[in-house]
């Protein structure tokens, strides 16, 4: 095949032949994604319903909740059906839109972290300045800011992706349309374009990573001056869950998309993917609302209405 223009379909190679282990990836796969689906729910609707939960740091985590929703069902339903029916085609298309909304949901969420580690700076490091700095209208703009800029990265990325031209096949070795894969189809000189394209937006993630980065280093000296340990030990865990994630998501990613070829295997690739896919998602629930006392009563005060 010469360029991507005669490719109608790619197979997902991900999943093996025997019967048996394509029905575990299908029930793990459909345990992870309802987890993601009910801890996410909860949360959003807990927000949503709580009107003492309607301060900047809820609603930013309303966001969360929102792009891990929609991240985990742009790849794992895709995986269990193909891995129940044992089938392996996913059309061009489809396969675009899925590199598609992949990008812009992780591209957004990533940004939302940044925006989120600046709403712990504020909320420790300049309390009294905290209702000013994160008003309604600063929280919509930023917020909005962090969709846009995965919106527009998603665009410019997925387009620049498949106008690539490919000349290797049509099998990709993962349970999505992931991007480091369908590198692999390209003609080498096209995937030196491409490859230098990532290298430029894992610069700019790097650079949030960094605002992230200096943002902790502040709110670590403010914690550390706080004289009373139990204000220290809230602080932290307040804090802590949210950079283990962001460190999480970052390494795997950059791992992802910027190893190089010679440590590239099929069983590493979909473990690392589903680090940084699946995961977070399906972890960040557990993780906010176990860690935040009042979080946690409201959606248990929703659930046991529920039941």
């Amino acid at each position: 095949m010469s360029n991507g223009s005669s490719i109608t379909e790619f197979l997902l190679l991900a999943f093996t032949d025997t019967r048996e282990l394509q029905l575990l990836h299908f029930w793990l796969f459909l345990g992870i994604y309802l987890a993601a689906l009910l801890g996410n729910g909860l949360i959003i609707t807990a927000i949503a319903c709580d009107h003492h939960l309607h301060t900047p740091m809820y609603f930013f985590l309303l966001n969360l909740s929102l792009l891990d929703l929609g991240s985990i069902s742009t790849t794992v339903p895709k995986a269990m059906a193909n891995s129940l029916w044992d089938t392996r085609a996913i059309s061009y298309t489809g396969c675009a839109a899925q590199v598609f909304f992949f990008f812009f949901l992780m591209s957004a969420e990533f940004s939302l972290l940044a925006v989120m580690s600046y709403d712990r700076y504020i909320a420790i490091c300049q309390p009294l300045h905290y209702g000013t700095l994160l008003g309604s209208r600063a929280c919509v703009h930023m917020a909005a800011a962090a969709w846009g800029t995965g919106f527009l990265y998603a665009v410019l990325h997925t387009a620049n992706t498949f106008s690539v031209p490919l000349c290797q096949g049509i099998d990709l070795d993962q349970f999505f349309c992931d991007v480091p894969q369908i590198l692999k189809l390209s003609c080498s000189d096209a995937y030196l374009r491409e490859f230098g394209f990532i290298v430029g937006g894992a610069c700019l993630f790097f650079g949030c990573f960094v605002f992230i980065m200096l943002s902790y280093v502040e709110i670590f000296r403010a914690v550390l001056r706080i004289p009373s340990e139990q204000g220290r030990h809230k602080a932290f865990s307040m804090c802590l869950p949210h950079l283990a994630m962001v460190s999480l998501f970052v390494s795997t990613g950059m791992f992802a998309y910027l190893k190089p070829p010679s440590i590239s295997s099929p069983s590493l690739d979909l473990v690392v993917a589903v680090l940084y896919s699946v995961v977070p998602p399906a972890v960040n629930p557990l993780i906010y609302s176990m860690r935040n006392k009042e979080l946690k009563g409201v959606v248990w005060k929703l659930m046991t209405r529920c039941f």
